[in-house]
């Protein structure tokens, strides 16, 4: 037995130890009778009285202790207790031990805490002690706890609690303070004069004891019971650090970034402890960077927390102008408190950025080097109390919509969420190193490929000879001499022996008129690289364009370097396919992340397809996908209203397709001809095909926008075709190609619009929202263009809602809006999916949960819709279409590795055409690799997969044979709705594969509904037929009747009516035969015996010569009858 709760604070009277009591008799047997009374009763009986009345003078039972009178003595309240048991039980023992110097009441209580809750009373007990004061006396309480905090979890007990803490407390209040019975027990604690507590052990759930219920469950009940009534779950591992990037990212230093949203602990401990911090937090930020420019802008994103308000949190970090950092907090009465660094972070150069929050204390450390020695540090005290929730929204690595991102490179990144450490503590490796290296020797070579491009530049429009400024000898002298100006001369870089390492750059500037090119230096050197990139290309783009790449890389490499970051695409897909170089990862990764960062289109989406994929080295994340994806996706719009740059519409046009490719056409051609033909004539249809060819770049056709103009007014005003007379209105409005006139245009919209145009009612709406500012009327249009399908609709009342400008509607709604964003995106809308995608990364809306896959699909549908894309592909396809197989393996290959499917799947049938073309230059399987990344697309076609089943069963290269892939590929082409699909699955049945279940039920085939083969190859060969789009005998039609035919004479074969035809045949055969044969022995033999066997006793007279006859007759016939059913 364990005493507890002494010495805790409250002072108790000393008191000496007891006498054990003598032997008592009875409830007054502790009163003996004094020596000498013994033969006087009515003097023991009157003494016995007085003890009764007086209990002052030492009465003693097992539950007093007895205290000398004294008159000088003072008594002061205590009380403590004793646990018997010091672990939480479902009846727990507790002896309570107080004194009350006045008549008082004695308070216990067990108060429990939890994960949830803290401080919850769970038993109460008072008692009041009026009659036996200034004595020490014992309780013994029965202390009752709750089952589910005793007991695990059980039939009946479906949900018990793990307690944190049992606190039994115990305190004593005198009557006369106020202290009742009825008193509420907050009160009464307040008005304790003495008080003291203890701690109980609580059990942990899983080593709970189960109780014992007076109760029978019926035998279904305990049996499903007991099959988990042992199963303790366990609890994930889990712990603080947050890897936020691990593989470099591209920043371009536009409204782009990473968004990562953290989760609550799943480890109850740490989610109590991230909740305890929310106005103190501890935790820090450790993140690599490689820093190009300082920002542009007042402030730069690196790493800051948006809340569910769409508001900065804790903690938001910024790079300035300057190149300080901006360090910026929430505090807890809602205002936001900022502070700037003192040093400045140091560019191209790679450096680690730690940051430790700690209460209001932030420490700010920058590491450089290869043992990362500290460069920089600085330690910032507040005395404001921070608001830090982590989970309440969601991080942003670089730019987003509300700030642009810094211009640079961001490393791995590690978030500690719950520790505040120091710089030395810190686990955060440069994990790319070889990469980073890479970068950092590539930007330190591009520097000196500047200075010599800007240098030369300047010297050929200053001095206007070419010839001069080559004389290496003589030009700096030449040039002092002339001008002056020693500064001109000091930046020369080829006066350091140079010339020889960037021979090629040399070269390229010696055949270049550099007169023309811009003045200002960042634009010359852009202008010069452009002008290397495109004699690279047209090199490329001849009759054995492959065979000059390896000569035009050095070109490329400093067209690269220049700015241009067309030329860091082209470098990036050389090295990672092998494309007439050696394969290159490391290359390749690097000119990707060059062009990305350069904010070149196809190198940001060959960038966002790769982390999409999780494919050529490249790690899986969706989050930094979907940042290479949005860039290019929120400019796609905008390029398409650009009329300007390398652009065509994207088309799905591919070159399987012969009907497709035969209606492709250029401004001479046959078809374009025709249709101008027929617009001239005034065919409404030509009219407005023959302008969205012009406008788009359609079909073949270059872009004209001012020609397709005119055919759009010609239709507008001469044809009355509402749809005509709608677009004229639209680039009437914008000026696009025309002259603004915006009252011809509402005078054209209105029209289209009382011809029953959705798109010119919606036309009206825009015209009433962007030039009246008329919302009730805009949405007045709106709504009535959304009830006619319009997604345009959908997404102008989208846009209300989350401007807070509906009529009637006070304040943004953003649920609405983003009901009406996801309308419009399934009505093909591009802005409407660019919302719905970063509804779906942030997940701050509860209609769009947080789905980083889907998000990246939406953006990367987006993102293939851009004209740079579509320029390049129309490139590839026109070189097929002319037989230049160089050129259009070239731009299919280009187009191939941004991740679109259409390019992936044509560039696989030029490597099925030109196999040989394919081994030469290609380094990679052409055939396997684009045909396998083409069936992980959203959208793949259904000869794509059967393409991979063939292979799959064949085995291709270096690829072994696999029927489960095979089967699965089919089983995929034949869920798209593919005849050939089902038909090439029961092929594989009939060599005897077997069709896994999974496999079948994909299919929606029963396997008990179909448990045998035939029965699957019958529905299969059903299936095959239905879906073959042939009118006539297809196939699968001669497969099905194959199949019953044999199954019909299979089973005549086994009937019982063929054995008794066959039987029945056969005896008449024999009868037949014996029949002729006895014919032909009779018409043989001697009149004799002719006439002796006239006698009508000869029958019978001869029975021994008949059997024998009758033998040999019937062995011959079964002779005879072994070919029969060859006949």
């Amino acid at each position: 037995m364990q005493r507890r709760g002494a010495g805790l604070g409250w002072p108790r009277r000393q008191h000496q130890q007891q006498q054990p009591p003598p032997p008592a008799v009875g409830s007054r047997a502790a009163a003996m009778v004094p020596p000498g009374l013994g033969g006087r009763p009515a003097c023991a009986l009157l003494l016995l009285c007085y003890l009764n009345f007086v209990p002052s003078w030492g009465r003693q039972t097992s539950l007093t202790t007895s205290v000398v009178p004294k008159a000088e003595q003072t008594y002061k309240d205590f009380i403590y207790f004793t646990v018997f048991e010091g672990s939480v039980r479902n009846v727990s023992a507790v002896s309570v031990e107080y004194l009350c110097s006045q008549p008082c009441v004695v308070s216990l209580e067990a108060v429990v805490s939890s994960e949830f809750r803290s401080s919850i009373p769970v038993y109460k007990k008072r008692w009041k002690n009026e009659k036996h004061l200034h004595t020490s006396r014992t309780h013994i309480v029965h202390v009752k706890f709750p089952s589910i905090m005793v007991y695990r979890d059980d039939y009946f007990i479906r949900h018990s609690i793990s307690v944190s803490a049992v606190i039994l407390r115990a305190w004593i209040t005198h009557t006369y303070g106020g202290a009742d019975l009825h008193v509420k027990w907050e009160a009464d604690l307040l008005h304790a004069v003495a008080r003291n507590y203890t701690l109980l052990q609580a059990v942990p759930p899983f080593e709970r004891p189960f109780k014992e219920h007076q109760v029978c469950l019926e035998w279904n009940a305990g049996y499903l019971w007991t099959l988990q009534a042992n199963r303790i779950p366990q609890c994930p591992l889990e712990n603080d650090a947050v890897t936020l990037l691990e593989f470099p990212y591209a920043s371009s230093g536009e409204n782009t970034g990473i968004v990562k949203k953290l989760p609550r602990f799943r480890n109850r401990e740490l989610e109590a402890t991230r909740r305890q911090r929310l106005d103190y937090p501890v935790f820090t930020v450790s993140l690599w960077l490689y820093l190009l420019h300082y920002c542009k802008a007042n402030l730069c994103g690196i790493l800051y927390f948006v809340d569910s308000n769409e508001m900065y949190g804790t903690p938001s970090v910024f790079l300035t102008e300057e190149g300080h950092l901006h360090i910026q907090m929430h505090l807890i009465k809602g205002e936001d408190l900022a502070v700037k660094t003192k040093f400045t972070l140091p560019l191209k150069e790679w450096f680690r950025l730690d940051i430790s929050f700690s209460g209001g204390q932030i420490a700010v450390t920058t590491s450089t080097g290869p043992d990362l020695k500290s460069h920089h540090n600085q330690t910032i005290s507040f005395r404001e109390d921070f608001h830090y929730n982590d989970t309440a929204g969601y991080f942003i690595l670089g730019g987003s919509r509300y700030v642009a991102g810094a211009e640079g490179f961001f490393g791995p990144v590690k978030y500690y969420r719950l520790r505040s450490l120091p710089p030395e503590q810190i686990f955060n490796p440069l994990l790319e190193k070889q990469l980073a290296e890479h970068i950092r020797l590539y930007y330190e070579r591009c520097a000196e490929v500047r200075d010599i491009v800007s240098v030369y530049a300047s010297t050929v429009q200053l001095g206007g000879q070419r010839q001069e400024a080559c004389d290496l000898r003589n030009a700096y002298l030449d040039l002092k001499r002339r001008y002056g100006s020693p500064s001109t001369c000091r930046a020369f870089p080829w006066e350091k022996g140079l010339q020889e390492q960037h021979s090629s750059l040399f070269q390229a500037l010696l055949e270049m008129d550099l007169l023309t090119v811009p003045r200002s230096q960042n634009e010359c050197v852009l202008e010069i690289g452009g002008r290397m990139f495109e004699k690279a290309v047209k090199r490329l783009s001849g009759v054995d364009g492959l065979q000059y790449i390896s000569s035009v890389v050095p070109l490329l490499m400093d067209s690269s370097c220049c700015g241009y970051h067309k030329a860091s695409y082209y470098l990036a897909v050389f090295y990672e396919t092998g494309l007439s170089v050696p394969r290159d990862r490391l290359q390749g990764m690097l000119y990707s992340l060059v062009g990305g960062q350069g904010s070149e289109r196809l190198s940001s989406m060959n960038l966002g397809y790769k982390h999409y994929q999780g494919i050529d080295g490249y790690p899986l994340d969706w989050e930094l996908s979907y940042a290479y994806y949005s860039n290019i996706a929120t400019k796609t719009p905008l390029d398409q209203h650009t009329l300007q740059g390398d652009q065509a519409y994207v088309e799905t046009i591919r070159l399987k397709d012969d009907e497709i490719l035969k209606v492709q056409t250029k401004e001479d051609g046959d078809v374009f001809m025709w249709l101008k033909h027929e617009a001239t004539r005034g065919n409404a249809a030509a009219q407005q095909r023959l302008a969205q060819m012009l406008f788009w770049g359609q079909q073949g056709v270059a872009k004209n926008p001012e020609a397709a103009i005119e055919w759009y007014a010609k239709g507008a005003l001469e044809t009355e075709d509402p749809a005509l007379i709608y677009d004229y209105a639209i680039v009437l409005f914008k000026g696009q190609g025309v002259k603004k006139n915006r009252r011809l245009a509402l005078e054209l919209m209105k029209k289209a619009a009382s011809k029953g145009l959705h798109q010119a009612v919606n036309g009206l709406g825009w015209y009433y929202h962007k030039f009246k500012k008329n919302y009730a009327k805009a949405a007045k249009y709106w709504l009535r263009a959304e009830e006619m399908g319009n997604p345009d609709a959908s997404y102008n009342l989208g846009v209300l809602y989350l401007d807070g400008i509906f009529p009637g509607v006070p304040g943004r709604n953003q649920t609405l809006a983003g009901e009406y964003f996801h309308k419009a995106a399934q009505g093909g809308h591009i802005e409407g999916t660019l919302w719905c995608s970063l509804y779906y990364i942030t997940g701050n809306l509860e209609t769009f949960p947080r789905d980083p896959e889907k998000a990246v699909v939406w953006a990367k549908h987006v993102a293939e819709k851009n004209g740079y894309l579509g320029h390049v592909i129309r490139k590839g396809l026109n070189a097929y279409l002319e037989g230049s197989w160089h050129e259009a393996l070239l731009y299919y290959v280009l187009a191939a590795e941004t991740g679109i499917e259409v390019s992936q799947t044509n560039l696989a049938h030029i490597c099925e055409e030109r196999p040989d073309l394919a081994r030469r230059y290609l380094g990679v399987n052409c055939v396997w690799r684009y045909y396998n990344l083409s069936v992980f697309q959203i959208d793949a076609p259904s000869f794509a997969y059967l393409k991979m089943g063939d292979l799959y069963y064949y085995g291709h290269q270096n690829q072994s044979q696999d029927l489960e892939l095979s089967v699965q590929m089919y089983a995929q082409a034949a869920l798209d709705g593919d005849s050939q699909g089902f038909f090439n699955l029961a092929l594989l049945i009939e060599e005897g594969a077997i069709i896994p279940h999974h496999i079948l039920d994909f299919l929606e085939i029963d396997p008990g509904l179909h448990a045998s083969n035939i029965s699957i190859l019958r529905e299969l060969y059903e299936r095959c037929w239905s879906h073959s789009s042939e009118e006539s005998l297809s196939p699968c039609s001669l497969a099905w009747l194959y199949l019953h035919l044999r199954l019909l004479w299979g089973a005549v074969l086994h009937s019982a009516l063929v054995y008794f035809l066959g039987t029945f045949v056969l005896s008449v055969l024999i009868a037949w035969t014996v029949q002729c044969f006895q014919s032909a022995s009779a018409s043989r033999s001697p009149p004799g015996a002719a006439q002796a066997s006239a006698d009508p006793t000869s029958s019978t007279a001869s029975p021994a010569v008949t059997p024998a006859t009758d033998a040999s007759h019937q062995n011959q016939p079964s002779v005879a009858n072994n070919p029969e059913p060859r006949g």
